[in-house]
């Protein structure tokens, strides 16, 4: 009996370890996404909202301002809707 409960306390102390570990990496995560857009370096697809990098080779540019997006699908839609408010 004493075995069991050791093996079960064990394993719940592992679990613990484990999903603390997660939740860490995930908040890191988040962080560094966070400052990315802070600075600049990420922005929102105008179409779905994600967040993409400025990096990104999907891009639409008119006069004012260059958009980036996603996939290829929501450049697609962003250009369509433009050439439908015109």
């Amino acid at each position: 009996m004493i075995k069991l409960v050791i093996f079960l306390l064990a394993g719940f102390i592992l679990y613990k370890l484990i999903m603390g570990d997660q939740k860490k990496k995930s908040l890191n995560k988040d962080k560094r996404t966070q400052d990315l857009i802070d600075s600049g370096e990420m922005v929102k697809d105008p179409v779905c909202g994600t967040y993409v990098s400025t990096e990104t080779d999907i891009r639409a540019k008119d006069e004012e301002q260059t958009y980036y997006f996603c996939s290829y699908e929501c450049r697609d839609a962003f250009l369509q809707q433009k050439k439908q408010g015109d």
